[in-house]
């Protein structure tokens, strides 16, 4: 049986709170106390949970991290390079997400406040920035992922998502795409503006299909537009679940890719390797910009300062075969 702070305190004649103390170098307890208190301990095998030492010293030793969704075929790697990163420090992660809109930030807030971490990691804030913004000036350190710089209140580790499309809508022109289709991401994220933004300013004039991110949204996207008679010759899909989607339905319709419609997606995942044919996409270091954004926040704990400006890491175009 696991032997507890309680059984330490009944051995010893004191109060738990007394044994807390001792095990956390408080100065009240006279210091004989404290020795009968250190050799029980010792005796009995007792070993203080990490946690419990943490929040008497005021520290979790904890990170939080709030994301959109789960289901962002990128956050697996995100958040594989904040785990890596958190743990190699003897810290651990408490994970959340906004599925649910208000009632998520609510849960999240009563979370907060509960001093349950001791910094908090955010991917794209929109939509709690103003609980976040409430957090960060009640002392919470915050580090944002993929913000780009909007909210320089906040440190933050970035992807170029703008110079990302404009390599991909330029690789398109040199091909002689001149007819794209855009299947974007939800509207109200800023990296999807900004892919749109920088596609938009290499080729102008293009096609735009409101997406989700889902692959099923790239092959409604795609059938749709044949079915209104939509000319095209390219698709650029804001991220690879949704070109996968886009290379299905163009297959479905008979279409050949690349020969009619060339395909690019957005964030080089494992299966863009293997789509029919492999997918020419946009890179962004995912893992990179959880490592990065952990280690930020850990070195800030830790006394360092935060960044000046935004961290920024780059993207790459990736050609394969859908877009050669």
């Amino acid at each position: 049986m696991r032997v507890t702070m309680a059984d330490v305190a009944r051995e010893a004649g004191v109060s738990k709170t007394t044994v807390s103390r001792v095990i956390n170098t408080r100065s009240e307890v006279d210091r004989a106390t404290a020795a009968r208190v250190r050799a029980i301990i010792g005796r009995l095998g007792y070993v203080p949970s990490s946690g419990a030492v943490g929040l008497a010293r005021g520290t979790s030793r904890t990170l939080g991290m709030l994301v959109p969704s789960l289901t962002w075929s990128w956050i697996a790697e995100v958040l594989q390079g904040v785990v890596d990163t958190v743990e190699a420090r003897g810290y651990g992660l408490l994970l959340y997400t906004c599925n649910r809109g208000a009632e998520s930030a609510r849960r999240f807030t009563e979370q907060v406040s509960a001093r349950a971490f001791d910094g908090l990691l955010v991917v794209e804030p929109e939509n709690t920035l103003d609980t976040i913004g409430a957090l960060h000036r009640e002392g919470l350190p915050v580090v944002l992922i993929d913000d780009r710089g909007r909210h320089p209140a906040f440190p933050s580790v970035v992807t170029t998502n703008h110079e990302g499309a404009a390599s991909a809508a330029r690789h398109l022109r040199a091909a002689g795409r001149t007819r794209p289709l855009v299947i974007t991401g939800p509207g109200h994220f800023p990296c999807v503006q900004d892919r749109l933004r920088g596609f938009t300013e290499v080729l102008p004039e293009h096609h735009v299909a409101p997406g989700d991110f889902g692959e099923e949204s790239g092959s409604r996207a795609v059938r749709r537009a044949l079915a209104a008679g939509t000319v095209f010759d390219a698709v650029f899909a804001h991220n690879d679940l949704t070109a996968a989607g886009a290379l299905r339905a163009l297959r479905a319709a008979g279409r050949s890719v690349p020969e009619d419609v060339a395909v690019i997606g957005f964030d080089d995942l494992p299966m863009a390797r293997h789509t029919e044919p492999p997918l020419t996409t946009v890179r962004q270091p995912a893992g990179l910009l959880g490592e990065t954004a952990a280690r930020m926040l850990l070195d800030h704990l830790a006394g360092a300062p935060a960044p000046d400006g935004p961290v920024v890491l780059p993207t790459e175009l990736v050609v394969r075969r859908s877009a050669p």
